[in-house]
Formats: C-alpha cells, sequence, structure tokens
C-alpha cells in the first residue's frame, strides 16, 4: 500500500510496472538491460481515488493521461532500476497531491469608477498621439 495522503492509499496492485532499455548513451551496459521504468495507473478506475480528485487529476495529468484514463510515467533518469522505479512513483505521489488540493472559488469583482475613468483617460491620450502622426491636411 502507497500512502498518498493521510486519507488517501493506492494498491500496490493497481500500479503496473514495465521494465524497458533506457535511450540515450550508457555503453555496453545499457544495451543489455532494462533500466527505464513505465508506470501505468489506471485513475480513472481506481477505487482508492474519490470523484473529484480523480476528475482534477485528468486535468493536472495532461498529456501524461491517455484516453482510456490511464496515467503513464516514464523514468529513466537513473542508473539503476530500482531508482527509475521509485522515481516514477514518487511522480505519480506528486501528481496525486496536486489534485487533492481544491481550487479556491473565483470571486466575481467589478472595476472601481476611478479604475474605468484612468483607463478612458489614458485611451483618449493615445488616441490623440496618434491623431497627431497623420499628414498636415489641406487648409483652405
Amino acid at each position: 500500500m502507497i500512502a498518498v495522503t493521510d486519507i488517501i492509499s493506492i494498491e500496490e496492485d493497481e500500479l503496473a510496472e514495465k521494465f524497458v532499455r533506457a535511450s540515450g548513451p550508457g555503453g555496453q551496459h545499457v544495451n543489455t538491460s532494462s533500466s527505464a521504468v513505465e508506470l501505468r495507473f489506471d485513475a480513472r478506475n481506481s477505487p482508492s481515488l474519490p470523484d473529484d480528485v480523480k476528475h482534477r487529476l485528468e486535468r493536472v495529468a495532461g498529456s501524461r493521461m491517455n484516453q482510456e484514463g490511464v496515467i503513464v510515467i516514464f523514468a529513466q533518469s537513473h542508473r539503476s532500476q530500482e531508482m527509475n522505479r521509485q522515481d516514477a512513483r514518487a511522480r505519480l505521489i506528486d501528481l496525486i497531491e496536486q489534485a487533492t488540493h481544491k481550487p479556491k472559488p473565483r470571486k466575481k469583482t467589478r472595476p472601481t469608477y476611478a479604475s474605468k475613468l484612468k483607463r478612458l483617460e489614458g485611451k483618449s491620450k493615445r488616441s490623440g498621439v496618434k491623431a497627431m502622426r497623420g499628414r498636415p491636411g489641406r487648409e483652405d
């Protein structure tokens, strides 16, 4: 069981890990070992997450979540398989923690009368400056 917050924890069997070969330089060792980790978590069908967290998680995960609602995290920054595994799990936990925070509701506000006057005054000044740029008109 992986603890995300005090309330939310994820079962180990909800995670699917696949070990693949990492790309990039590394000499002969990289060609023979599967040190990169592809972690998959089915967020949409997870019984561990509340519905509101699932909806926010879709927005937070972005391109890491596919059409079926599965979050795919690919970790290959470390040389060892275990370090990449821990890195992928930590990144998943961070995503879920971000999704647990409820956004503060926006309060509608109106601009003050003084700010409206200031904006209109600036517009009229700018209009005057631009009007003076034109060619001089014919004076009869």
